[in-house]
């Protein structure tokens, strides 16, 4: 039994792929909705997968030419983000037999599948695709790493992207003196689609890693949103995908910026030392920004593609508060008003300081004198020029 299963987006394909051939189906996918018309004509599969909005052409067309094609009772699953009414009812006009909204688990995916066409013979049942969440989005998540060979949690990051087929992540080495790289690798080995290391030889700081690593997703096609993550995971993985929502449920939105405001019903603890010092920095902070900020420095932020040039094409002045120059760069390029708009704040419910932080509270001493370098450094008619 053939399967063709066409996505513009790779990292919905390949889970969809892997677990339909253990079910025993043939599969053949593609990400380009031309070559996917082509496919079908050559392999004449027995059922068609396809998402709407591709890039090409609309996924309504591939269902066209195969309704107008010498086997037009092929059936078609529509899988597809576009939820809207008026789209799911033309997809029915044009005659798919099934229309599957993103985000799903793969396990729904499977059983339409087999009720649509059958089960191979003689292929046991497997059952360990289970909970695994086919996304409508994908997201890359850069994660700075120096010196973290005892800290990296690889299981959490592992059973994360095995659960949620959007996310692919990137580990910056930033020149770690340990054996931070060959952890990296290890976490990675198998897992190549997913989880890219990127290396750099020599340790340029977080802000330089970060940046390194947003530029290089930045020219991955199939990526909607591109963040970065602390890889100490003070802010996990669940919460970040809470960010994502929200750039992604808001067309305003250019970035979500995770917050560590202590509330009702969140986890959120620092040291009482360095919470006294975040509370002076941040006032300066807001001051510089004329933005009323009230944690600009949390290691857990996503960003629309379109902005990744303008917050990181340029080096960084500073090495801790590059997070305060992207926000400033913006103001700069958009203008306040616009800023506003684009740049969201969003609380988080857990953030726990981590043992074996890189700040010490001499370098939070120090970033007193690095706001002063970028209140100089991009003032408007300075940095324009």
């Amino acid at each position: 039994m053939k399967v063709l299963a066409i996505d513009d987006q790779k990292l919905v394909l390949i889970p969809l792929e892997s677990k339909l051939k253990e079910m025993g189906y043939e599969v053949i996918t593609e990400t380009d909705a031309v070559k996917g018309i082509e496919l079908y004509d050559s392999l004449e599969p027995d059922l068609v997968i396809v998402d709407i909005n591709m890039p090409t052409i609309s996924g309504l067309e591939v269902v066209k030419h195969i309704r107008e094609s010498k086997k037009p009772d092929t059936p078609i699953m529509i899988l597809s983000g576009n939820t809207g009414d008026e789209m799911i009812t033309k997809g029915f006009e044009l005659g798919v037999n099934d229309y599957m909204k993103k985000p799903l688990s793969l396990t729904e995916v499977i059983l339409r599948t087999k009720r649509l066409i059958g089960t191979p013979e003689n292929v046991e049942a497997t059952t360990n695709f289970k909970n695994t969440i086919i996304q409508q989005r994908c997201v890359g998540v850069v994660i700075p790493c120096y010196n973290e060979e005892e800290r990296l949690s690889s299981k959490e990051f592992t059973d994360y992207i095995a659960k949620h087929s959007g996310y692919h992540l990137c580990f910056v080495n930033d020149g770690s003196k340990d054996n931070t790289l060959q952890v990296l690798k290890d976490i990675q080995k198998g897992k190549e689609d997913f989880i890219t290391v990127y290396d750099c030889e020599k340790n340029g700081g977080k802000a330089e890693a970060v940046r390194q690593g947003m530029l290089y997703m930045a020219k991955q096609e199939d990526l909607d949103y591109i963040g970065f993550l602390d890889a100490d995971l003070s802010t996990d993985l669940e919460d970040f995908d809470d960010l994502v929502t929200t750039i992604e449920n808001n067309a305003n939105y250019k970035i979500v910026s995770g917050s560590r405001i202590s509330r009702m019903g969140a986890n959120i603890t620092k040291e009482s030392a360095r919470k006294i010092i975040s509370m002076t920095i941040n006032y300066i902070i807001r001051k510089i920004l004329k933005m009323d900020f009230k944690d600009t420095q949390c290691g857990a932020k996503i960003f629309h593609k379109d902005v990744i040039d303008v917050s990181f094409g340029k080096k960084f002045v500073t090495q801790w508060i590059f997070d305060v120059e992207i926000f400033r760069r913006i103001t700069l390029h958009y203008g306040l008003d616009k800023a506003k708009q684009m740049l969201c704040e969003q609380p988080l419910k857990r953030w726990i300081h981590a043992d074996g932080s890189k700040l010490s509270m001499r370098d939070s001493v120090k970033i007193v004198f690095q706001l002063g370098q970028i209140a100089v450094h991009y003032r408007k008619s300075k940095y324009k020029k």
